[in-house]
C-alpha cells in the first residue's frame, strides 16, 4: 500500500533528522522533503488509508486521551458476577470541574497490554462492567463519556457461553433509556455489536480518520464476495469514514486530528476536546428528562429514513 510505503519512507527520513543539528541546512532542506511528503500521503486518504490510520500501533489509545482529558479519574472493576474485563476501562472523575463516568474501549500500547486488553476485543462482563457503572451514574445524575475503539466484540467459544449477545442487548435497551447525557467518542476503530454496544448516546463525535461499521472490511469482503474482491475496494463501499457517517447523520461532529493521524496528547488539542464536550453536556443537561429520553430515541429511530 502507497500509505504503509510513504509512512516507512518519512519515519526513516524523521530519525535521520534527529541526528542533525538544527541550525544545519541540511534539517532545513529534509524538513521540506519531510513536509512535502507528508502533503503528498495525507491530503487524498480513500477510506482503507483511514483504516490504516486507525489501526495504526502509533496512534493514541483510550487510556492516553482519559490521562489528560479527567482528572482525579478513579478506575473501577468487575461486573459483580463474573471477572474483570480489562478491554475496558471504566471509572469516575473530573472534566474541568464536572463530575463524570467515563466507559472506554481500550487497546494497549505493545503486545503485552494488549494480550491484557485482548486487543479492546470486550467480553460479556466488559459490557455488564460499563452498564453497572452507567446505571450508577444515572442514579446519581452524573453525565456519562464512552469511548469507541474495538474492531468487535470477543467471539471466543467462552464469551458466546456467558451470553455476549444478551450482553450486547442489553446495553443498547438500557443505554437508549438512561436518564442522564450520555457522549460517545469513537476514537478509532468502531467494529459491528462491539461498538454499537457503547454508542447509544445523545451525541456523537468522531475522530477525522476513525471507522465505524457494521464489519471489519476483512469481514465484509470474505462473507459477500468470498475474498474476491480486494479489501481496499470494499472499504469505499461500506461507507465507514467519518465524512461519509456525518453525510448519513449518524455521528454528529468530526473532531480534526493532524496529518498522519493523532499519536500524541497535546495541551492545545485536549482543551479543546474537553471545551466541546463540556458545551455539549451543559446543553443536553438543561433539557427536561422526557425530552432528552425523546431527542435520542428519535435520533436512533431516524437513521436510514433518509437514504
Amino acid at each position: 500500500m502507497i500509505l504503509e510505503e510513504n509512512e516507512k519512507k518519512i519515519s526513516i527520513l524523521e530519525q535521520e533528522l534527529l541526528s542533525l543539528d538544527p541550525d544545519d541546512k541540511r534539517a532545513y532542506d529534509l524538513k521540506k522533503k519531510i513536509n512535502a511528503l507528508k502533503d503528498e500521503t495525507y491530503s487524498n486518504l480513500t477510506a482503507w488509508d483511514r483504516v490504516t490510520i486507525a489501526r495504526s500501533e502509533k496512534r493514541i489509545k483510550a487510556k492516553a486521551l482519559i490521562d489528560k482529558l479527567i482528572t482525579d479519574f478513579i478506575e473501577l472493576h468487575g461486573d459483580q458476577y463474573f471477572a474483570d474485563d480489562a478491554s475496558i476501562i471504566a471509572g469516575l472523575g473530573y472534566l474541568g470541574e464536572m463530575p463524570v463516568t467515563v466507559l472506554a474501549q481500550a487497546k494497549g500500547d505493545n503486545l503485552n497490554e494488549n494480550l491484557k486488553r485482548n486487543f479492546g476485543m470486550t467480553s460479556p462482563e466488559g459490557f455488564r462492567k460499563t452498564l453497572r457503572l452507567a446505571k450508577e451514574a444515572e442514579k446519581f445524575k452524573r453525565p456519562i463519556i464512552t469511548i469507541v475503539d474495538t474492531s468487535g466484540a470477543y467471539p471466543g467459544k467462552g464469551a458466546e457461553e456467558r451470553g455476549q449477545a444478551r450482553a450486547i442487548a442489553q446495553n443498547l435497551y438500557e443505554f437508549s433509556k438512561l436518564k442522564t447525557p450520555v457522549i460517545c467518542i469513537v476514537l478509532s476503530e468502531g467494529g459491528s455489536g462491539g461498538a454499537l454496544a457503547l454508542t447509544v448516546s445523545d451525541y456523537i463525535f468522531m475522530f477525522e480518520n476513525a471507522v465505524y461499521s457494521v464489519l471489519s472490511p476483512e469481514g465484509f469482503t470474505s462473507i459477500l464476495f468470498k475474498d474476491k474482491v480486494p479489501v481496499s475496494e470494499v472499504a469505499e463501499v461500506m461507507k465507514m469514514t467519518s465524512r461519509d457517517l456525518l453525510d448519513y447523520g449518524i455521528v454528529d461532529e468530526i473532531i480534526s486530528e493532524p496529518l498522519g493521524g493523532i499519536r500524541f496528547v497535546t495541551d492545545e488539542f485536549v482543551n479543546d476536546l474537553k471545551e466541546r464536550l463540556l458545551a455539549k453536556i451543559n446543553e443536553l443537561k438543561n433539557l427536561k428528562e422526557e425530552e432528552l429520553l425523546d431527542k435520542r430515541y428519535n435520533k436512533f429511530r431516524k437513521i436510514g429514513s433518509e437514504l
